[in-house]
């Protein structure tokens, strides 16, 4: 570049840092507006040759900026993604450590823990807070150390919008690879999320979780109990998700206590299903069947046929949990049919597989209901009257020891 050219970049940057430095609140937002228009997408090289080798001093304004208004939320969105400009601008590096040495991670935080931030806003916060982790380990770990996790966690939690809860996921999940000094904190976090009451929050933490599992190798015992009590939702994607994490946790070491748990979920206690007398009234039958203690028992029942057609390992350690004896309580369950369904379901894998349990199954059901149910086992609740549904919840089989599959 030539000195006359020269000389003119630079008395056009001082201009734009003087009209910036005099300027109202609206002309700034014009200002940044025409920035981010124009400069969206350029390389670090590039907005160094746009701003005269001086960008970093228009940096450095807009953090400044930053730090006094976020509280108020002035044009906050414009701010971030102009930020974010320089952020996301390939050989950025300098730009970063500029961002970082000013407290930039620890603003964007803040941003995101103000019950008053709009959705949009945090969305760009947490997009900022990508850029910074994508960066590598150690800006990773310094989102960490600020106390990140919680912080984006309860933004995932408490978020309304798919944008900012998608935004949320995606970062938890970064931190969580590359990042071995805090992945457990990461995975310890995304299980504090499961008993949030977000079901779009619980679905994002399940399926981040089951990422985090396979990277810290080991499953805390903490994670047993929320698992188990998400079977009660009343969203197909949650409890959907929830059996691919019980899936896979079977190969860890919180398995027995995965299996205990499923099936003592298909015999619910008595305190779960105590019903308001109102209930009891005709018309009002119907809600028994939204009962979470019984939306539960279904997807246990459901969860363990996954596991029975996955592994004979799993089924000979639920025969020995007397899983046969609570599959048929719960098909003699008649205040909910999906109960009954699954339960029966389930139970046709154990009957097919090991004779003994034919047996058992065989004397508890009698002769002409047993038959109906190798018939069409799906169907076999809409066939049964109730005196057979109460001797199929009142049954006493006991069957251990089982050790051999048959072909």
């Amino acid at each position: 570049m030539s000195f006359c050219k020269e000389q003119a970049a630079i008395s056009r940057v001082m201009a734009f840092l003087q009209d910036w430095d005099q300027g109202s609140k609206v002309v700034r937002s014009r200002m940044l507006s025409d920035f981010i228009n124009q400069h969206s997408g350029k390389t670090g090289p590039e907005l160094e040759l746009e701003f005269a080798q001086a960008a970093s001093l228009f940096l450095a304004r807009l953090t400044s900026w930053l730090r006094l208004t976020y509280m108020t939320g002035t044009y906050l969105d414009q701010q971030l993604q102009a930020i974010g400009v320089f952020l996301s601008a390939a050989s950025n590096h300098h730009f970063l450590i500029e961002f970082l040495e000013v407290g930039g991670v620890l603003t964007l935080l803040e941003i995101l823990g103000q019950k008053q931030s709009r959705e949009e806003i945090q969305a760009e916060a947490l997009k900022l807070l990508q850029t910074v982790a994508n960066a590598g380990r150690k800006y990773k770990e310094l989102i960490c150390e600020s106390y990140g996790v919680r912080v984006i966690a309860e933004c995932l939690a408490l978020s309304k919008t798919e944008e900012s809860q998608d935004q949320a996921r995606f970062l938890l999940e970064s931190l969580a690879h590359g990042n071995p000094k805090y992945q457990n904190q990461v995975y310890k976090g995304l299980i504090a999320l499961l008993p949030c009451t977000s079901p779009k929050a619980q679905q994002l933490a399940l399926q981040t979780l089951r990422i985090a599992q396979v990277i810290v190798k080991t499953a805390h015992p903490s994670i047993v109990e929320p698992l188990l009590n998400l079977l009660r939702s009343l969203h197909l994607e949650v409890q959907y998700e929830a059996i691919e994490l019980i899936r896979e946790l079977m190969h860890y070491e919180v398995r027995p206590a995965l299996l205990k748990g499923l099936v003592a979920l298909l015999k619910p206690s008595r305190e779960g299903i105590n019903k308001p007398q109102i209930l009891n009234v005709p018309v009002m039958q119907k809600l028994n069947e939204s009962l979470p203690v019984f939306v539960q028992q279904a997807a246990a029942a459901k969860a363990i046929g996954i596991l029975a057609r996955e592994s004979p390992e799993f089924m000979e350690e639920l025969i020995n949990l007397r899983v046969v004896h609570h599959l048929l309580c719960a098909m003699g369950n008649q205040d909910h049919a999906d109960s009954q369904r699954e339960a029966s379901l389930a139970l046709e894998y154990f009957v097919r597989i090991f004779p003994v349990v034919e047996e058992h199954v065989k004397k508890a059901m009698g002769e002409s209901l047993f038959e109906l149910f190798l018939d069409n086992s799906e169907v076999l609740y809409m066939k049964m009257d109730v005196i057979q549904a109460d001797i199929l919840a009142s049954n006493k089989i006991n069957i251990t020891g089982v050790h051999e599959v048959s072909e």
